[in-house]
């Protein structure tokens, strides 16, 4: 495929080579990139070129590539090219459904007095996204790390993983959105959904962390609107001229 000039200011130059060769490690550093918006939406693969910055053969490219394609995170046009899929706000809607559905529901488990140890966690993890609104990657980390520890105050901390498994196309709505406002809004709404919880329980804080969790889609919208290329049409796919373009 055509090497081609990005614009897009969401790929970020990658430079991490997987530890081993196998299709399973491959697949995982390729969809990290993916969610991590190092390889931002719309933007063209080569099978030949991520062999050879991973220094692999393309045969773990390729069955890799099929694996993200499976999930919706990659697309394939014969004759056309490999590209990152761009974000499906239907795709977003559900992975976010899935989310509010298991986080919700785990605040009315939260005991009455919450275990002391992981509300300090929780407390403490506030106060670190404070000082971090700079990095949005390592803002993030700190992000889903609350989260998981409010499941974890619920007792429920083992359904993480598949919350995580769930939500890779929201992850990158998300991830868009952190880049789109101010961090400390994203730090207030955790702090004010703690303290509901801590003093009003279930009740005061299911209606914060309603409004928490749907800010994604406010997001879209403002991002679509500023910048369509990042988002799936109802139809449409990239055609070959001189450059891979999205019609």
């Amino acid at each position: 495929m055509t090497a081609t000039t990005d614009s897009n200011p969401y790929n970020r130059t990658m430079s991490t080579r997987p530890a081993r060769t196998s299709r399973r490690t491959v697949y995982d550093e390729l969809r990290r990139r993916v969610i991590g918006l190092d390889l931002g939406p719309g933007a063209p693969l080569s099978e030949n070129e991520l062999a050879a910055e991973l220094g692999v053969s393309r045969t773990p490219i390729r069955e890799a590539l099929i694996m993200l394609a499976q999930d919706g995170l990659v697309q394939v046009f014969p004759k056309v090219g490999t590209f990152v899929s761009r974000v499906d706000a239907q795709r977003v809607a559900d992975a976010q459904f899935l989310r509010e559905a298991v986080e919700l529901a785990s605040l009315d488990d939260i005991p009455a007095v919450p275990d002391p140890e992981l509300v300090r966690e929780l407390r403490d993890n506030i106060a670190r996204q404070e000082l971090v609104e700079a990095d949005v990657d390592q803002f993030f980390v700190l992000d889903e790390q609350f989260h998981q520890g409010l499941l974890r105050l619920a007792n429920h901390g083992g359904t993480w993983p598949s919350v995580v498994a769930a939500k890779a196309h929201l992850d990158r709505a998300r991830r868009l959105g952190l880049h789109d406002r101010p961090l400390h809004d994203f730090t207030l709404q955790h702090a004010q959904v703690l303290e509901a919880l801590l003093e009003g329980g279930a009740a005061q804080a299911r209606p914060l962390m309603r409004a928490h969790l749907r800010a994604v889609f406010d997001d879209i919208e403002r991002l679509r609107a500023r910048s369509p290329e990042l988002f799936a049409p109802s139809v449409g796919q990239p055609t070959r001229r001189n450059i891979a373009v999205w019609e």
